[in-house]
């Protein structure tokens, strides 16, 4: 069932777990977050990058994902993730996906508290529920995200930010990379403490892949209710591609290969559910 990602991350918060939002690009990963969502019995967020906006069609992805979320019991939210633009953002919303982040990291805090203020503002009256960022989070290998500057999160900005614009749920960054660590992981979980002693919405952690399993279970009791995860799912497809390009003998059908790239994909999607469910 289609549900606000509001909803999902307000239960999460209170019962003291996470929801994974896997990025999706195409059917065969949305599929598979789907079906690992139902075989696990827990709630999912599928988002769409607006990076990825010249090759997905916004408005039949959004009707393919609310068919599939109307087949299943489990609560599957749709998110628009890391957009910039308010075009960007109205498009999303009049589609019918159930929440949108603005980020707006590249600006100082009163700019982005204005611009930020503005998106909360459209998607409140359609119902639709908004994340935002404060700190930027800055980009490793294997990553196509925009380069972030690596600025942590100011916990006083961050109470100023989440009282001043509304928003639904917050991204802090706290030291986690979009894509994976270069060299050992330096995150900052003390922060994470005030910023969460600052803010009572539910955060956010961009950069879920590669990030060590004894981290994201502390970051989860520390208040983190949604992580973002998009590299470590691209990983395992891609590499999928390879090892068949490089051992099969003759061509196989295209329906073939896609299916089991989804099936190679779920595995990955099954440890992050699994480690972040309050199972």
């Amino acid at each position: 069932m289609l549900v606000n990602t509001k909803e999902v991350l307000t239960q999460a918060q209170q019962g003291r777990y996470a929801v994974a939002a896997f990025n999706v690009y195409n059917l065969e990963t949305a599929q598979a977050a789907i079906q690992v969502s139902e075989q696990e019995d827990t709630p999912v967020i599928i988002a769409l990058g607006e990076r990825y906006f010249p090759t997905v069609d916004v408005e039949g992805f959004s009707a393919m994902v609310k068919a599939m979320a109307e087949k299943v019991k489990v609560p599957v939210a749709l998110h628009l993730d890391h957009a910039y633009e308010k075009e960007s953002i109205i498009r999303a919303i009049r589609a019918g996906f159930t929440s949108v982040m603005y980020d707006g990291s590249k600006y100082d805090l009163e700019q982005n508290i204005h611009f930020t203020k503005e998106i909360v503002e459209i998607a409140h009256m359609a119902g639709v529920s908004v994340e935002a960022e404060i700190g930027s989070v800055a980009r490793g290998a294997f990553s196509d995200e925009e380069e972030g500057d690596g600025t942590l999160t100011d916990p006083q900005s961050a109470e100023a930010f989440a009282t001043e614009t509304n928003v639904d749920f917050l991204a802090a960054a706290i030291g986690t990379v979009h894509g994976m660590y270069k060299g050992e992981p330096k995150i900052d979980l003390a922060l994470l403490e005030k910023i969460r002693a600052a803010v009572g919405i539910p955060l956010v952690l961009h950069g879920g892949s590669g990030t060590p399993e004894d981290i994201l279970k502390k970051a989860i009791e520390l208040g983190i209710c949604k992580v973002n995860v998009n590299t470590e799912v691209s990983m395992a497809a891609v590499s999928y591609l390879q090892d068949y390009a490089e051992k099969q003998q003759q061509m196989a059908h295209l329906s073939t290969i896609m299916a089991e790239m989804q099936q190679a994909m779920e595995p990955v999607m099954t440890k992050f559910v699994r480690l972040l469910s309050k199972k």
